[in-house]
This record gives C-alpha cells, structure tokens and sequence, in this order.
C-alpha cells in the first residue's frame, strides 16, 4: 500500500457516507454484520489448541472452558493434517508435535469426553482431510446422542491456500476442490448449521502477504469456490450465509482496523455484483487470530502488548470470534498461564475497555476512512488481475500468487534486516539476555503410545465392515461428481484410520506435486 499522508482531513476521503459506509446491519455492511453489533452479543471468544494427545488436548479445552472461553479451536498434527496414520514412515518425528494426533474416531471422542457438542462451538483447523475430521466429528455427535442439525461450528476445509501458503495439500487442485465442495453440499444437504469452509487469508498473511493481498486473494479463493458450489447446484443466498472466513490481526493498528471494514465492503459487493446475491447473503462473517509470525523468541514478554493492539484491531474492525495467542508461542506450546492470559486479554477488552458499547467507533475518521477505501480499491484491482487469468485455481497452478507472497515476505524481511523496519527487542531496544529454554514433551513416547493405541484400534474392528467401506469410497472417488462425504461417514464408521481413508484416494487421484 502507498504512503500514508502526515494529516488527514475532509478532503481525503472521496466516498459518500450513504452508498459506502451506511448503517451497521446493512448493505454494504462497512459497518458491521448486525445493527447492535458487540451490544448485542460479544465476540466468540476460541482459543486455538492441540497437544500431542487426545486425553491433553481435552484437558486443556476444559480449563479454558472453566476460565471463560465460549467456544472451542482443534489444532491436529501433521500426520492428521496430511493423511498418514500415526504409525507411518512418514509420520515419524511428527506426532503430536504440531497439535493432537488424530487416528481414528474413538481419538476425537477422547479429544471431546464429556463436553457436550450441543452445546459448544468447534473450530477445527483442517484442510486436505477436512472432510473425514467433519465425519469423525458427526459420528462423535451421533454417539454422544447429539443430532447433526444441533452441531455448531467451523471446518477450515480451504484447500486453495494450503498450495498457496501453508502446504498441508495431498491431491492434485481439482479433486482437492471436488472434497471441498462436496463438504459445502453435505452440509447444505444435511440442514447443518455448521460452517463447511473458513476461507483464509490468515496463513497468506503470516507466509509474507500485506494487508491488500490478503484480502484480494482471500477473495479470489471465495469466489472460487461459491462459483464450483452453484455449478453443483446450491444456491447461493442459502450457501453465502454459512461461509466463513480468517483474517489475521497485525501489529498496524489503523491499517488492520481499515482493512476488516474493506474487506466486509468488498465481498458484499463483490457476491452483488458476481452472483446477484440477496444482502443477506452478502454479510462477511470472519475469525481473526492475532499475528502469530509477528512473535518475537527475543524479550517474549512484549508479545503481550503485540497480542492486546492486535486483538483491539480485530475488535474495532467487527470481527465475530477472535484467537488471542500466547506470549511465549515462539518458543514452544503456550503453558496453561499463557493461554489463560491470552484469553484475559480478550475478557478485558469485552468488560473494561468499553469499546464494544459503540458499533464502528472508528468509522468517520478521516484517516480510517480513507484507508479503509485505499485498501479497498487496491485489492479489488489485484483480484482482478487473478480473475482476468482465470480465477484462483489457474493462478494458483500458475504460481502467481506464490510469487506475489514470496517478493512480499522478501522485500518484509530486508526491511527489518536494514532497520528501516524496527522490531523492538529484535533489531532495536536489544539486550543482552538470552532467549529463554522451554521444557518440551516426551514426543517418542507420546508417538510410541499413540502407535500402540492405533494398532490396537485395528485389532478390534470388523475387518470385513472396513474392507467394503474402504471399497465403496474408492468406487465413488473414481466417479466425477460422485456423493463422498457419505462413503467417508460409513468409514469412519466402520473404525478406518484417517490415513486409511486418505490412502484411498491418494490411489485414485495420486497426489499434488508443485511445478
């Protein structure tokens, strides 16, 4: 984005107040998705988290259910995210180590013993096998007595940006796109009010993306997707209202708070103009996690203040749910301390700040404003150049948006090298202490009962029943356009492992290699 002026005043924003910002609750919603906003209800409050074990992980929701939290975000591993079972070649050194292991479903009712799914929101950040943790998820429901319509939350399920930025990927992009899609319908088919896809911008920005490309590309995988979903035949103003999308919070107070009031503009504009929505299928719904790349491993204290500007951008901006993260996350899993700060920050922004009294407390400003359209026009411009080479999938094969991040996060990078950046505590205001040491779990051990759990899991399922369900999902991989979220549900099932499933189609449609 352009420099920014010394002063603003009236002559720097050209909009009108009636077509551009208009009231909170309506069209273009600049000012926020309901007329009351946090007066009405406050921000969702999910802390991320995942731990080795299923039994760890649990405990760790409980305690940030007891302290406040109001609903709850799954953190997997990367065995789980990149659909390899535990005890797999190419799982070793990872297990448990980037969130919970998860094999099979009696793993996730462990996660979730005795917390009531009808009754809390879940949040699972998972993409490539997004579509078996939904079906563990429903089939946990069903055992718990919890009916699939009662199920409330969020599966991220947006394959796009994990070619783009983040790499969790398994299949090729169109049948990676076909499982996507097939999430939206089943979810649509089945009444849920559950979120079928969280599309991010969140892991483009941490990947280097400034604020603008974070929203055209956020975007440009939106409209990608909304596309493929009315070609499968859903419509839109039923579809829209369960999209949801993750923006991230950075340390830029103005320029993040304009940026979330731009980017609820431009996608109802954009679901206008595209796909000739109703308003109400035009809302921005979105989660913000606060700028986990923006930690610092030096001074980890100052991570505090980073987090508590961040999260007062995400709630001047009118976010729905908001991560804080942990001041110590550059150095290892945030302790229990941490995480319950983190979340303290958020209590006290919702009960002593007094900024959700007042809906858009920043709009108006001259400054804001003009940032706010600033931002706006730039991204609709850089969406247009993706939309005019095709859309998000072509430019994502084309690598264009995998450049445009990588000279970004260069270009960020020689900034604080040079100075011209200052990073308090990293290249200006140092000392001398020394980063400190953070004890780490015992990770074979973990992966070495996690193993046995996964072994003895196999010895005690009907071996028949999981040969025909494994069978039936291949059969519908193989069809174009084939239901897949149902095969997958009689998996689960029938006790297949997410790597089992995931084998299956990997043996169908092979897998993704980046040119």
């Amino acid at each position: 984005m352009s420099e920014r002026s010394s002063v603003y005043g009236p002559g720097d924003w050209r909009g009108d107040a009636a077509r551009d910002l208009g009231a909170p609750g309506a069209f273009p919603f600049t000012r926020g998705v309901h007329p009351t906003m946090y007066r009405g209800k406050l921000w969702t409050m999910r802390q991320y988290a995942g731990f080795g074990t299923a039994e760890e992980t649990n405990a760790r929701f409980r305690h940030l259910l007891a302290a406040g939290q109001t609903g709850l975000s799954v953190a997997f591993d990367l065995p789980t995210q990149m659909g390899y079972g535990s005890d797999h070649p190419m799982a070793e050194g990872e297990v448990g180590r980037a969130g919970v292991a998860i094999d099979t479903v009696d793993d996730l009712e462990r996660l979730f013993h005795e917390i009531p799914l009808d009754r809390v929101s879940t949040s699972m950040t998972i993409n490539a096998t997004a579509p078996v943790l939904l079906a563990m998820y429903l089939v946990v429901g069903e055992e718990q007595g919890v009916a699939r319509v009662k199920l409330q939350g969020t599966v991220q399920n947006d394959i796009l940006k994990e070619f783009i930025a983040r790499g969790t990927y398994i299949y090729p992009i169109e049948p990676s796109l076909r499982l996507a899609i097939d999430v939206c319908r089943f979810v649509h088919a089945e009444g849920m009010t559950f979120n079928p896809i969280s599309i991010s911008g969140y892991h483009m920005r941490e990947a280097g993306a400034t604020a603008v490309q974070e929203v055209a590309f956020t975007f440009a995988n939106g409209l990608e997707y909304v596309r493929r979903a009315v070609a499968l035949g859903l419509d839109v103003n039923e579809l829209a209202p369960r999209l949801s999308f993750f923006f991230a919070a950075f340390t830029d107070l103005f320029e993040e708070v304009a940026k979330f009031r731009a980017a609820r503009r431009l996608w109802a504009r954009l679901m206008k103009e595209n796909f000739g929505a109703a308003d109400s299928a035009c809302r921005l719904r979105f989660h913000t996690q606060t700028g986990g790349s923006t930690l610092s491993a030096q001074q980890p204290q100052n991570n505090v203040v980073r987090v508590a500007i961040q999260a007062l951008a995400a709630v001047l901006g009118g976010t729905q749910s908001l991560h804080t993260n942990a001041y110590d996350e550059a150095l290892a899993l945030p302790t229990e301390q941490s995480a319950t700060l983190a979340l303290r920050t958020q209590q006290i922004l919702a009960h002593e700040t007094g900024v959700p009294e007042v809906v858009d407390p920043a709009g108006g400003s001259w400054y804001v404003e003009a940032l706010t359209e600033r931002i706006e026009g730039e991204a609709r411009a850089l969406l247009e150049e993706v939309e005019a080479g095709g859309g998000a999938a072509r430019a994502t094969e084309r690598g264009f948006f995998q450049q445009a991040i990588a000279q970004s996060a260069y270009q960020q990078q020689q900034a604080i090298e040079s100075g011209a950046a200052v990073v308090v505590g990293v290249n200006e205001y140092t000392d001398d202490q020394t980063i400190p040491s953070v004890p780490a779990p015992d990770y074979r051990a973990l992966a070495a009962a996690q193993r046995r759990r996964t072994e003895k899991a196999r010895g005690m399922r009907d071996a028949g029943c999981v040969k025909r369900a494994l069978e039936e999902l291949q059969a519908a991989a193989r069809v174009a356009e084939a239901p897949l979220m149902e095969p997958i549900i009689a998996a689960v099932r029938a006790r297949c492992t997410v790597g089992e499933i995931s084998d299956v189609l990997r043996g169908v449609w092979g897998v993704y290699r980046p040119v």
